[in-house]
């Protein structure tokens, strides 16, 4: 989930070396005060949470409740879903649920009791409509998939090696990956513009992930592995099979391994859209280096049970991972009870209850909150990647910043949380363009209408601001600026824009006029009944 958006990382005019994980990525030195009780790794560890986690913090200080505390902080930061807790709660707590055997109170096989790899080789098969049956002896169970990519990383890479991955992507990761590996990331940027080959803001192309490679190795920076997010974080795009296929068959080509992170597979909630699994794929092109990591936490609104998966036929791989599974277990009633809310036989009840009741009733509630805050979100006239995968909304709040820097960005966030709603900045995913934040949608109505309220007003003042700065300097057009227009990215008008005197057309005066009455209490001082 990764509630932060208070990374400090300044990197976005620095070469390749300088953007890679290191201890100057994370902080300013000279803002750090080393501890003299810790190692330099622990220093390391310390710096992470110190700057990543700043509005996570905040939030844990400050909630906001509606009886007890109405005026605490709104977290639209957090990936988590908070719309099944009903579901969910009946469900986990049925009498099927509660057994206590023996075996469940000892020691597993730390790969996880085999009852549940079991059940979860079916449920992948049946969901990643996998062409044969998944095998039990390729399923790991860890306690949440952070814990997958921290192991993954361990056993594919030497310290100071790199895993390639395309940005934004979901910044947990970074930590996952270098805390106790020492593994660093290669970035791949994506940004808002539509060139070469792509078709949609932010596509990920084959041509720059060779970029990125390239550049890498160039420096003798030993590149081991892909990262893919499908469906994507942040972003909530779905590849297609022929995209899947290209980037498995780059990463062939260079003898790389795949990480394939499927953890929103059944968070696609809207039927014109389709996910592919790379399990349900008719051929791997390196099936020894293509590994699959899945979990609960997301598509199943459950991420304080820590449990993840990973599917990979490299027994060698298997094995090393379930070394560090000691440390990342499971404990015994929570693999029951996942193998019990899994289980798939037939026409079974529990199969029958995931389908037609927790999945149905799950992505109408998130297809009716995604579209109240994309809705606010097109009152406003603001941009924003139209997508039916995942909890969160990816915006582009570029508008709202004059200088178009990502100090600027970090102010806009401050702002937001000052005014008691928490969002996730670019920065926080690496994202290579300022000004682009992430909102989690997945809640209830109550907390969308006044999270929505407080967003509302922090960009309405700061559109003021920018307006009342345009007054007193000569325009200037800035295009750069501004994503591409295209059916991907909606556009409502362009009034907020900066334009200059005697280029406004009627989009722009009726968007002016709509804004001003957003903005006024002339609707609520001149009600019916006063003028009757």
């Amino acid at each position: 989930g990764g509630g932060g958006g208070g990374d400090l990382r300044e990197m976005r005019a620095r070469p390749l070396a300088g953007r890679r994980v290191d201890l100057h990525s994370f902080c300013n030195p000279s803002d750090f005060q080393r501890s003299p009780y810790l190692s330099a790794r622990g220093n390391i560890a310390n710096i992470f949470r110190g700057s990543a986690e700043e509005g996570y913090k905040a939030y844990h200080a400050d909630k906001y409740d509606e009886d007890k505390n109405p005026n605490g902080i709104i977290n639209f930061g957090t990936s988590e879903n908070k719309l099944c807790f009903d579901l969910m709660s009946k469900r986990l707590t049925q009498t099927d649920m509660n057994l206590m055997e023996p075996p469940l109170l000892q020691y597993p096989d730390w790969k996880g009791h085999m009852f549940l790899r079991e059940e979860v080789a079916r449920f992948l098969t049946y969901y990643c409509k996998a062409p044969a049956p998944l095998k039990a002896e390729n399923v790991i169970v860890l306690n949440g998939c952070g814990s997958l990519f921290s192991a993954l990383a361990t056993v594919l890479c030497d310290p100071g090696e790199a895993v390639l991955i395309a940005t934004p992507f979901y910044g947990g990761i970074t930590q996952s990956v270098f805390l106790y590996g020492n593994v660093k990331l290669v970035y791949a940027y994506l940004d808002s513009k539509i060139t070469g080959t792509s078709t949609r803001p932010f596509q990920l192309t084959v041509e720059k992930l060779e970029k990125a490679l390239q550049d890498a190795q160039a420096e003798g920076v030993t590149v081991r592995a892909l990262i893919l997010l499908n469906p994507q974080n942040p972003l909530g795009d779905i590849y297609s099979l022929s995209e899947l296929r290209d980037y498995l068959e780059f990463a062939k080509r260079h003898e790389l391994h795949v990480i394939v992170d499927e953890i929103y597979m059944l968070s696609v909630f809207d039927e014109s859209a389709t996910f592919h699994s790379v399990l349900g794929m008719d051929r791997l092109p390196d099936p020894q280096r293509t590994h699959v990591m899945w979990g609960i936490s997301k598509d199943f609104a459950v991420s304080g049970i820590r449990f993840g998966t990973l599917y990979t036929e490299n027994q060698d791989v298997a094995n090393a991972v379930a070394s560090l599974c000691y440390f990342h277990g499971v404990c015994g009633p929570v693999q029951h009870k996942v193998a019990q809310l899994l289980r798939d036989r037939g026409e079974s009840a529990v199969l029958y209850w995931i389908n037609q009741v927790y999945l149905r009733a799950n992505h109408a509630r998130l297809k009716a909150a995604h579209t109240y805050v994309t809705d606010e979100l097109k009152t406003l006239g603001v941009p924003f990647l139209n997508r039916n995968a995942g909890f969160f909304v990816w915006i582009d709040f570029r508008k709202y910043l004059k200088t178009g820097t990502f100090e600027e960005e970090m102010l806009l966030w401050r702002r937001f949380l000052d005014n008691k709603v928490l969002l996730s900045c670019g920065k926080a995913f690496e994202c290579s363009e300022p000004g682009w934040f992430r909102i989690i949608f997945a809640d209830k109505t109550h907390r969308l209408q006044l999270g929505m309220q407080r967003i509302r007003k922090v960009l309405e003042e700061r559109e003021q601001e920018i307006l009342a700065e345009e007054k007193e300097q000569p325009c200037q057009s800035d295009q750069d600026g501004k994503a591409d227009s295209t059916d991907e990215v909606i556009f409502v008008s362009r009034h907020q824009e900066p334009t200059c005197a005697g280029s406004s057309n009627l989009g722009d005066l009726i968007g002016l006029l709509q804004q001003q009455m957003r903005s006024s209490d002339w609707l609520q001082k001149n009600t019916a009944e006063q003028f009757a």
